[in-house]
């Protein structure tokens, strides 16, 4: 078997599993299609040969051809009883498995049985953790895992820090594959249109038996189109309106959903700052990937504060903080970030140019009464200092911080 020694490792996500090691936990890998889940599969299976070389690897790959008869639970089932081996410590690891019908009836008795260490990967949020939450509740640990961080592009590609390599990564995007493509935007591109194809017919489309394909093509266009812009279902239906697409709210929220749970949008609330309430209406949208952005609408360079947006949130979010949009006054703040007892609040500008825009980005933070750290993240080269207890950092620097 192919191990991971061919690929760079991911201590992100390997130091985060490295703990659950041997315990009767199912640890579930959640993320979009081509994030890098199967890899990392890899790269655990060699941690536990180097822990216990005598354990039993049990690899099955539902987009391997040789796993293609497991269809259901049954077929599951059978094949783990038939590759366990009793005097050793078992490792199971299923690639994929929300191919499998009913996959979580065989993932409960195996793990009721506690005779093997599990491992499963899914491309779809609501499988794992709708089902699993409600089959397995307190017996599995759920990771979500990512495109490559700015940093992991530096290794990946490589290339050396610098702002030509860091608008290449905004330009192209983290999935892992991009490693062996040239970075120009024909081929970059079409290899990501393929990847959306897949996202949108199987994850979507076939999964959840939709006709309208025009209609879900639209939406996805409108929601990239409108990274960062406060969206509602019925702001997005009269749009379509406009445009002579009938489409109700109830509609458009059901296809956001599935989006969401496809791993292709992220979906962030906005949360009233001094009353702790939270905006049932309204919602802010970011991609999972700048690059299938690109791919859709091509890269505008008048997007460039959209883009910077998206980055910044992904990067708060690979970093484990729960991240909401803040609302003080009639005052925005970009994120506002916790993680445990932590929180930092952050603000996302292109350019600090002048007054106006200093005193934009700067007032709404010190409006925040409160000791946690506060952050304006802008692209300027030179952006440095500490105003009012607010820190000025340069959004490269920024990003190349889990903070």
């Amino acid at each position: 078997m192919k191990t991971s020694n061919s690929y760079t490792l991911r201590p992100i996500y390997l130091d985060r599993i490295k703990p659950h090691i041997g315990k009767n936990l199912i640890k579930v890998l959640v993320g979009q299609r081509r994030v890098g889940k199967s890899t990392l599969l890899l790269q655990v299976m060699d941690i536990i040969r180097k822990q216990d070389s005598s354990g039993n690897i049990i690899y099955i790959n539902k987009e391997l051809f040789e796993h293609d008869s497991l269809r259901n639970y049954k077929d599951l089932m059978k094949s783990v009883h038939d590759q366990t081996k009793k005097e050793s410590k078992n490792y199971l690891f299923i690639d994929e498995i929300q191919d499998i019908e009913n996959f979580e009836k065989a993932i409960r008795s195996l793990q009721a049985k506690g005779e093997h260490d599990i491992y499963i990967t899914g491309s779809n949020a609501f499988l794992l953790s709708g089902e699993l939450a409600t089959y397995l509740s307190g017996r599995y640990v759920e990771f979500k895992i990512f495109g490559l961080t700015y940093n992991e592009f530096l290794t990946f590609h490589p290339l050396p820090d610098s702002q030509e390599t860091f608008l290449k990564y905004l330009r192209y995007g983290g999935l892992p594959y991009l490693i062996n493509i040239p970075l120009t935007e024909e081929l970059v591109y079409d290899y990501l249109r393929n990847i959306y194809a897949a996202i949108l017919f199987k994850d979507i489309v076939a999964r959840h038996n939709i006709r309208n394909v025009s209609l879900l093509e639209n939406l996805v266009n409108y929601v990239a189109d409108n990274v960062g812009n406060l969206l509602s279902a019925k702001s997005i239906s009269d749009f379509l309106k406009s445009q002579k697409v009938k489409v109700t709210p109830n509609v458009i929220l059901s296809y956001l959903s599935f989006l969401e749970q496809a791993f292709f949008i992220l979906k962030v609330n906005r949360e009233e700052l001094r009353g702790k309430k939270i905006f049932e209406i309204g919602q802010k949208y970011y991609l999972e990937d700048l690059g299938l952005r690109h791919a859709l609408l091509g890269y505008r360079t008048a997007d460039i504060g959209k883009i910077l947006e998206n980055i910044v949130y992904l990067h708060l979010v690979i970093a484990g903080y729960q991240v909401r949009v803040g609302k003080l006054q009639n005052k925005e703040i970009d994120f506002v970030c916790t993680r445990g007892d932590e929180k930092i609040y952050v603000q996302v500008a292109y350019l600090i140019t002048d007054e106006a825009t200093r005193k934009r980005e700067f007032d709404n933070l010190e409006l925040v009464y409160d000791n946690y750290p506060k952050f304006v993240v802008s692209f300027d080269e030179n952006a440095s200092g500490n105003i009012a207890g607010i820190k000025h950092v340069q959004l490269r620097e920024f990003v190349k911080q889990l903070i």
